[in-house]
């Protein structure tokens, strides 16, 4: 339960923020505080959130990791060439703890190899806001309701070559932060939507570098295409987090016993920035573009519509620094990479950083983890650390457990 003022005041902020525009537009006080921190807001954020132990120890990097029970949230394409007939995982995280005492994500999800060449996967992702109390303007209780968004994911992926393969999933999308409770004037509702992912892998697990055996794997994967989400009849509808992820590993070999694999990921929202407006009118764009369009409108303008840093003279005309809105393009991606030893099949250990510009989120951390396998079990621990005070994300831990079957017939004795 929210006890204390400074987790209120940010419960409502919540709140407000999701019944409000999130492309809202600039007052003149706000203009140079909004060129310094410029961040694109969406729906649903969780879904951003990488829910398994394994990649959160390497920086969120995993769209071009070695397959395995969590590729249908990196790249549903992986599905088709992991090693195992069956593959489960079941992932936890407390969330914001040094924010909210009791939110955390699960997140559970299943992989089959339909035959060498073709595999299906499906995900069920929980993400619990923890306890909070609705209160009148005079601060009298109206109710306690835990908030809580979860998506549920089915995937498909097919093997085009010996060395690539394509993939795809569908996910519903159901986000109930109000309970129905009143907000604003407008009567809520649960945020409901259906996206779609598309992907690619292309693994060579016979390359070589400077004479030593290695394996080297690309992936690239939009995840989040859908439309967009209301929370009320009254509120306008926003984007959902639509990510375009792309990356590479690299698995060098020393011998039969001992691997080290790096690996990197380069990430973009494709949704609007919200851009600046006159001084004066507060209603036209001076800077960037209108971010109230379809959801393919704003993926393709989401790569050209920075607004960049406005200079504002007495006068009332403005100029626009040159090359500004190229450097503001480029800090919207971001990048999270890592490196993790593997002993024996059986013992992992990973680091890896994480890197989002300051005006852009800001989110800059230092990953830790480590994994141990044992018959059909892998435990993997993963641990952040933040680069930057008073994070909340700060000494984040997730815990994740995978269960690998090789043959699903010697193991459970029965046949197909």
């Amino acid at each position: 339960m929210l006890n204390t003022s400074a987790l209120r005041i940010a419960a409502m902020a919540v709140l407000l923020s999701v019944f409000s525009n999130s492309n809202a537009q600039l007052t003149p006080g706000e203009v140079t505080q909004q060129i310094q921190l410029n961040t694109i807001t969406t729906a649903v954020p969780f879904l951003m959130i990488g829910p398994d132990s394994r990649s959160g120890a390497l920086g969120d990097a995993g769209v071009a990791l070695s397959p395995d029970g969590n590729s249908l949230h990196w790249n549903p394409a992986k599905m088709a060439f992991v090693d195992n007939e069956v593959e489960f995982s079941l992932a936890y995280a407390p969330w914001l703890r040094a924010l909210v005492a009791d939110m955390n994500l699960a997140y559970l999800s299943a992989i089959r190899r339909i035959n060498k060449r073709q595999a299906w996967g499906a995900a069920l992702r929980y993400f619990s806001l923890g306890n909070i109390t609705f209160t009148d303007e005079t601060g009298t209780t109206i109710r306690d309701f835990q908030p809580a968004e979860f998506s549920l994911d089915i995937g498909y992926s097919q093997k085009l070559s010996d060395k690539f393969s394509g993939g795809i999933a569908g996910r519903f999308i159901n986000s109930n932060l109000t309970g129905g409770t009143n907000v604003l004037g407008a009567n809520s509702k649960p945020g409901r939507s259906v996206a779609v992912d598309v992907s690619a892998f292309y693994t060579n697990p016979y390359a070589k570098f400077r004479g030593m055996d290695a394996e080297f794997n690309w992936g690239l994967c939009i995840s989040n295409i859908g439309a967009k989400m209301s929370y009320s009849e009254s509120a306008d509808r926003d984007f959902i987090p639509t990510n375009l992820k792309t990356g590479a590993a690299l698995k060098l070999l020393f011998d039969d016993y001992n691997s080290l694999t790096f690996t990197a990921d380069i990430n973009k929202l494709l949704v609007p920035t919200t851009p600046i407006y006159d001084q004066e009118s507060g209603a036209d764009i001076i800077s960037g573009y209108d971010p109230n369009v379809g959801v393919a409108t704003g993926m393709i303008q989401s790569f050209y519509d920075a607004p960049g840093i406005v200079d504002f003279n007495d006068d009332g005309t403005y100029t626009i620094q040159d090359g500004s809105v190229f450097r503001e393009e480029l800090r919207e991606f971001n990048i999270g990479g890592g490196v993790e030893y593997l002993f024996n099949d059986a013992f992992a250990f990973r680091t890896g950083f994480f890197n989002e510009h300051y005006s852009k989120g800001a989110r800059q951390f230092i990953t830790l983890g480590a994994g141990i396998k044992y018959t059909v079990f892998t435990v993997d621990l993963s641990y952040l650390i933040s680069t930057r005070q008073q994070n909340p994300l700060a000494n984040t831990l997730r815990f994740t457990l995978r269960l690998q079957f090789a043959d699903l017939v010697q193991s459970t004795g029965t046949e197909d």
